[in-house]
């Protein structure tokens, strides 16, 4: 049934040849381990199509754009957020995207943040969990959060290995498990600077449901009691952490969608396919995992599938 149903694929990747050459100037050819995977705009919308994926919120994902030269980085970010622009021009009814900023660079992530979305028109703005070692909630972007809190701004925030991940010995690779626990460590930065308490009208969507955070809600909870940091979550950790989406990107199973249940309700949950860093077998999965859940009933799926984040993002319901 559920392949029939309309989808809002807030987690969809863009790979644009443009990145992928420039990355490759600087010898960088993989992410997390694995070769950057091919992708063409005509081979997205044919698996949109397959699996009746009505619209997809683009963006670049990791390593993303920062590798220590931050002039590479502002012309980058500038190139893919234009690509972006030209996508949603071609497919205005299909495609929406996240803008790249070129953190840690405070004053040009500004700039392109009002070029991105005043311009340009982008529909929210991706985020690494952390950048040249400083996850997000590090003081040296709370100017970026009080921006994006004015704007009320959706915020999509994706795991990156950070430098020690790249040096492990463990045989998986990152993507499985690291990028979850990396999720789970800005978030807990986000929670105990203040930033989420702070900044209440950032939409923040968290891939992978959350990472681990459904699992460790009680741990991260108890983080309030802790002498200190009381003051920066004063409604307590589980309020805050009930304000977040969670997308159901590699993580449509029971064990991991009842937690997450117990977080946060029906209305908090977005379907995402992840693709094409997870290729459409994936996406296969997501679906058929969604629909065979028996803790959705008919019309909580139409919402996980497509409603929840068309309320998310308004500029579509023109196309319904």
């Amino acid at each position: 049934m559920s392949e029939q149903l309309p989808k809002f694929d807030v987690h969809h990747h863009i790979v644009p040849k443009e990145y992928v050459d420039a990355l490759a100037r600087i010898g960088i050819t993989e992410v997390a381990g694995r070769p950057f995977p091919e992708w063409c705009v005509e081979n997205m919308l044919e698996l949109m199509d397959k699996y009746h994926i009505k619209t997809a919120i683009t963006s670049i994902s990791a390593p993303g754009v920062y590798f220590g030269d931050e002039g590479f980085t502002i012309e980058l970010c500038r190139k893919c957020n234009e690509f972006s622009a030209r996508l949603i021009n071609d497919y205005p009814e299909r495609l929406g995207a996240y803008a790249v900023l070129p953190l840690p660079n405070m004053n040009a992530s500004l700039k392109e943040l009002e070029y991105a979305l005043d311009v340009l028109k982008l529909d929210g703005v991706a985020l690494l969990s952390s950048v040249s070692g400083y996850y997000m909630g590090a003081p040296l972007y709370d100017e970026l959060f009080d921006a994006l809190n004015r704007r009320k701004a959706v915020v999509f925030m994706h795991p990156d290995v950070s430098p020690e991940s790249d040096k492990s010995t463990l045989k998986l690779p990152p993507a499985l498990v690291e990028f979850v626990l990396e999720t789970t460590k800005a978030v807990s930065n986000l929670l105990f600077t203040g930033t989420i308490e702070r900044c209440p009208d950032i939409r923040f969507i968290l891939p992978h449901a959350g990472g681990t955070i459904p699992y460790l809600t009680l741990r991260l909870s108890l983080g309030q009691f802790w002498p200190g940091l009381q003051e920066y979550v004063p409604q307590g950790v589980l309020n805050y952490l009930k304000r977040f989406y969670y997308d159901t990107a590699i993580s449509a199973a029971p064990y991991t969608l009842r937690s997450l249940q117990e977080v946060v309700d029906n209305s908090q949950i977005l379907f995402a396919s992840d693709y094409p860093f997870a290729p459409e077998l994936a996406t296969m999965a997501t679906i058929s995992g969604l629909e065979s859940y028996d803790g959705f009933d008919d019309q909580a799926l139409r919402s996980v599938f497509y409603d929840n984040a068309n309320h998310l993002f308004p500029r579509f319901r023109q196309y319904d």
